[in-house]
């Protein structure tokens, strides 16, 4: 009995797979090595990534699966669930082993748990596409700091790049310490050092536009004066703005 044990990416994992099925280890564990504990019933194998493996493995899903169940499997991955990776291996089996889809077939635990963890995910990416509010900075820059439960920004590139298209933006999550950057052409993954007040965007008079202020101000007076106290369901309003959001939103910073 063999763990793999993988660098915690995507194609670490897809790797992985490649491997397992190379070895003919049926019954192998997969595991990123940020979680990963040594056992006495079980060997370790460090597995190292290879594009084209991996690859090899995701064309090899697209025979049988749509493109919204290989968005499925993704999403999952993008929980960062600790025992995601062997999940996710445990639906690519079926998928192999069908040749076919096991989309709906949730008398299986592998793809109930992908089904319900996926739309975990994409529940958390809609709640950052809603709530996100950009600041704009002195070079113009429009700055987003994010901090989701799950690591949806590969998510977020599509809407926003799509959204926002005539302005150079910058998404960055606090708790991962990477974003991703638009530059009226491309948007690409970066990681950079922030301070942790530039993090929460509360530097305004050395960072911020002297505008920024002024656009807050208008919008916190706007969003007081289109609330009716009489209508207020805070109950409702937290089950759609949970608090740990509102840190993010201008118009809860009163």
């Amino acid at each position: 009995m063999i763990t793999l044990i993988y660098d915690g990416s995507w194609n670490g994992l897809l790797t992985s797979v490649f491997e397992a099925y190379e070895r003919k280890l049926s019954d192998a564990l997969i595991e990123p090595e940020q979680h990963h504990q040594p056992s006495m019933f079980r060997a370790g194998l460090r597995v190292y990534t290879d594009e084209t493996k991996a690859q090899r493995v995701w064309k090899g899903l697209k025979k049988y699966l749509a493109a919204d169940t290989c968005l499925q499997l993704y999403a999952a991955y993008l929980s960062e669930i600790p025992d995601i990776g062997q999940t996710i291996y445990q639906y690519m089996q079926q998928v192999f082993k069908r040749q076919a889809s096991p989309e709906g077939d949730y008398a299986n635990a592998a793809v109930l748990r992908i089904a319900q963890v996926s739309k975990m995910v994409h529940r958390e990416k809609h709640r950052m596409e809603a709530f996100i509010r950009f600041q704009l900075t002195q070079d113009g820059l429009y700055y987003a700091g994010i901090e989701p439960d799950f690591n949806v920004i590969p998510l977020l590139l599509k809407h926003f790049k799509n959204r926002y298209a005539d302005q150079r933006w910058l998404i960055y999550d606090i708790k991962r310490l990477y974003g991703i950057y638009y530059d009226l052409h491309t948007v690409e993954e970066i990681e950079i050092n922030l301070s942790e007040k530039v993090k929460a965007g509360t530097m305004y008079a050395e960072l911020f536009h002297t505008d920024e202020t002024l656009y807050q101000t208008l919008w916190k007076d706007y969003f007081k004066h289109v609330n009716i106290t009489e209508r207020k369901n805070t109950r409702l309003h937290l089950q759609h703005v949970p608090r740990r959001y509102w840190k993010y939103l201008t118009e809860k910073q009163f």
